[in-house]
């Protein structure tokens, strides 16, 4: 009982050893709660926390607090609640960015904890005035487009609302479902279906399982996925357990993958939010011919806060259900019935979804079909152009000359689909 104090100097010696440095304490029987607070100089150094509990995997929340609190029945957001058991824990150093010389932390644990914990606000339930599925773009019988997003972050890692908010923000946009995947943790998951129920929007168990060399989120609840083990495990992994696992952002500046892989998972996030900056952009088509034939395409805002301006929703991923549930999108996402839309508009400061009015390219029996996209242009993975007339076209398209895309007359990407 009490509380330790450990001042530790990183180095980049450390860093090159190992990315996730241990700072082991021992927890006695009895203890009710415990605190972790770490110091250091944040203008000059980035430093990633996290909890290793003696049963196993407490917690994860990167570079975005500098405490945890651990109680038997809450506990900061990022971490799992649940009496601390007794033996051996570790709070676990991300060593993400240090300046010439290393840097010094100190690291302090109380037992019991002090400190308190914030959820954040819960937001009201606002009234839907639109939901994407009401569009009701042609689907095969027993099936229909519900619109959504699979990338967005909460309290619960590096994001600023939430989860209510993020709920909130989702139904404001029209979208039936949102993905949470807040950064190598699954402490968000079981807030999911209670929040999704009261806002009136699915909310999918996610986890994006984070490191230097790569992002990838894995879809389901499914438990946690070790971010520390080799990329190809994440895969088998996450496959074992019925989950998907999609690679993130794959050509997106210093969060580009570089995980040497054995075997692909089956799906991809082809259009991150980034895309955005420049919709001629055909780098992200580049990436894709690396793939294995067959890949689900995803999109995802990859939300954080509402002053980056991006909202979730753009880009929508469409997904062809039985019904809206977070099973029934997921096994959508698993056999590949996916298509995903650009179209956005500003609203108070973020981009909103064009839900009922953008183009949009989908499969449906083994053709394409391009929906309100008169006057552009069709695009398979070969290059080949066909110019799109009339506000519900069918095309032949082999699945293996895919991907498909609409592109305006100016060259910009509007939709795109296997």
């Amino acid at each position: 009982m009490g509380s330790t104090r450990t001042t530790l100097h990183l180095t980049h010696e450390m860093q090159n050893e190992d990315r996730y440095v241990l700072v082991p304490f021992e927890v006695p029987a009895g203890v009710d709660s415990v605190e972790v607070r770490i110091s250091y100089d944040r203008d000059a150094a980035v430093i990633d926390l996290g909890c290793e509990g003696a049963a196993g995997w407490r917690g994860w929340s990167g570079g975005a607090r500098t405490e945890y609190v651990i109680r038997p029945d809450d506990a900061t957001p990022g971490y799992l609640p649940g009496r601390p058991e007794a033996g051996q824990w570790a709070v676990v150093l991300g060593v993400h960015r240090l300046p010439e010389g290393g840097a010094p932390v100190q690291v302090e644990v109380l037992m019991p904890a002090e400190g308190g914990i914030d959820h954040g606000p819960e937001a009201v339930p606002v009234t839907r005035a639109i939901r994407g599925s009401d569009r009701g773009l042609p689907a095969a019988d027993g099936l229909r487009w519900y619109a959504g997003d699979f990338h967005a972050h909460t309290l619960h890692s590096d994001g600023r609302e939430s989860i209510s908010g993020l709920a909130s923000l989702g139904v404001q946009a029209g979208l039936d479902f949102l993905s949470v995947t807040d950064h190598n943790t699954t402490s968000h998951h079981a807030h999911l279906r209670p929040v999704g129920d009261r806002h009136g929007i699915t909310l999918l168990p996610g986890q994006e399982v984070t490191t230097h060399r790569g992002h990838a989120n894995a879809f389901g609840d499914i438990g946690w996925i070790d971010f520390r083990r080799p990329a190809q495990t994440w895969v088998d992994e996450v496959e074992r357990r019925g989950g998907v696992l999609s690679v993130n952002h794959p050509i997106s500046g210093d969060c580009s993958w570089l995980h040497p892989l054995e075997r692909r998972p089956r799906a991809i996030e082809l259009w991150h939010s980034t895309w955005y900056r420049e919709l001629i952009d055909t780098a992200p088509f580049a990436y894709h011919a690396l793939w294995p034939a067959g890949a689900t395409l995803l999109g995802g805002a990859d939300f954080h806060m509402r002053s980056q301006g991006v909202g979730p929703g753009t880009p929508t991923t469409w997904v062809a259900a039985e019904d809206p549930s977070a099973e029934a999108i997921l096994a959508g996402v698993a056999a590949g019935r996916t298509a995903i839309m650009g179209g956005l508009k500003q609203r108070e400061g973020l981009t909103v979804p064009d839900l009922l009015t953008a183009p949009v390219l989908l499969r449906l029996d083994g053709d394409v079909v391009a929906i309100d996209a008169d006057g552009l242009v069709l695009v398979d993975g070969l290059g080949a152009r066909r110019m799109v007339r009339g506000d519900r076209v069918s095309f032949d398209a082999d699945p293996a000359t895919g991907p498909y895309y609409l592109l305006h007359p100016d060259r910009q990407i509007a939709a795109l689909c296997a």
